[in-house]
């Protein structure tokens, strides 16, 4: 297996046509930038629609001889697993997904390669500032938080992700149940104690047997393809603008890190396969019509299968605090902001404290009166 340093895994590096430093990608333009001089070097426009769908049955066939397969050099971080890919333009001293130092070599890995990204639009400087407001913002949150925080600092990731696009027809069985009102007769006592005869209406349900098929199309079923990021919180990040995707270019990751994927194409498609089933459930319900629906069987068939392998740009910190990894991920596309925190017991506990002499202050002044 091939071993290289993160510095130096083979990678097109841009020098500056004044000065020769490495140019960077300056997020928010469609720029190269030069972090000494300033010198620009902007990146050619692709035309609209230029990001193609690939056919997925069609590469899971080919997989072992496809063009669209790479050999990668990653760093595996011992710590959480994550494996990136650093520039030469980057200095990898500590993994941006938990903090720890990096210290293994890069490792050959095969795959898919990515055929589209957002770049980055939100800034470091925006992102940091994003961070500094968010920790002030933290109620019970610990002193030292906010210095413990700023000292991580923060970093540019494009994390992997697949979308899916697919044409379903599914046929199925289920019950439909049509309300109605019944007039149930009951009996009470009344004021003076006497048994009476009343009437009343009820609501109750007819269910009747339903069958039939519904076909549906899905267009750009987002499937993240990374294990590093805390799930419930990355996908908060949602919604991408997967509208403006454009073809992968080497210009955009200068300056930032790349995560390999963890979660491969096919097993991508199995999540993507239980978003779809949710919305196929939809327009199952709203075909058997009704006041309420059961649905007992559901055979779905998936064509014309597309997907995309795409990079997502997020600004990533990961801090620690009392030996405990905290993240902080910001939309780079948006800015929407998320996040992972400590809270501070001693905080929590004399607001407690606070309360209760409060309350047992005004209960002795009402006593007292």
């Amino acid at each position: 297996m091939d071993t290289a340093q993160p510095g130096t895994k083979s990678q097109h590096q841009f020098p500056c046509k004044d000065c020769g430093a490495d140019l960077v990608f300056a997020p928010g333009t469609d720029c190269l930038k030069c972090p000494y001089c300033g010198a620009e070097n902007c990146i050619p426009k692709a035309a609209p629609g230029s990001v193609r769908e690939e056919d997925f049955r069609a590469t899971l066939a080919n997989l072992a001889h496809s063009q669209d397969v790479q050999d990668t050099l990653a760093v595996k971080c011992v710590a959480c697993g994550a494996e990136s890919q650093f520039g030469s333009d980057v200095v990898a001293s500590k993994c941006p997904f938990c903090g720890a130092a990096i210290v293994a070599t890069a490792q050959s890995i095969k795959q898919i390669k990515p055929k589209a990204l957002l770049p980055f639009n939100i800034t470091r400087e925006q992102a940091s500032a994003s961070f500094r407001g968010w920790v002030a913002s933290l109620w019970f949150a610990p002193s030292e938080l906010s210095q413990t925080a700023e000292r991580s600092g923060i970093d540019g990731v494009y994390t992997p992700a697949w979308t899916y696009d697919s044409d379903t027809d599914s046929a199925y069985t289920g019950q439909r149940g049509d309300d109605y009102w019944d007039t149930e007769t009951y009996t009470e006592r009344d004021a003076n104690g006497n048994t009476v005869t009343r009437t009343r209406q009820v609501r109750r349900t007819r269910w009747s047997y339903a069958s039939g098929r519904v076909q549906n199309t899905f267009d750009d079923i987002l499937v993240l393809a990374s294990n590093s990021l805390p799930r419930k919180i990355a996908q908060r990040l949602e919604p991408w603008d997967l509208e403006n995707l454009v073809p992968y270019r080497d210009e955009y990751l200068s300056g930032f890190v790349a995560e390999s994927y963890q979660v491969d194409l096919s097993q991508g498609f199995e999540t993507a396969r239980e978003i779809m089933d949710g919305f196929i459930r939809q327009s199952i319900c709203r075909d058997i019509g009704g006041d309420h629906q059961r649905i007992d069987s559901v055979n779905t068939q998936y064509e014309n299968i597309t997907f995309k392998h795409t990079l997502l740009p997020v600004w990533i910190s990961a801090y620690r605090y009392r030996e405990r990894v905290f993240r902080f991920l910001v939309n780079a596309r948006t800015g929407e902001v998320q996040g992972e925190r400590p809270y501070s017991v001693w905080k929590i506990l004399l607001l407690v404290l606070a309360i209760v002499l409060i309350v047992g202050g005004f209960a002795l002044v009402m006593a007292n009166r």
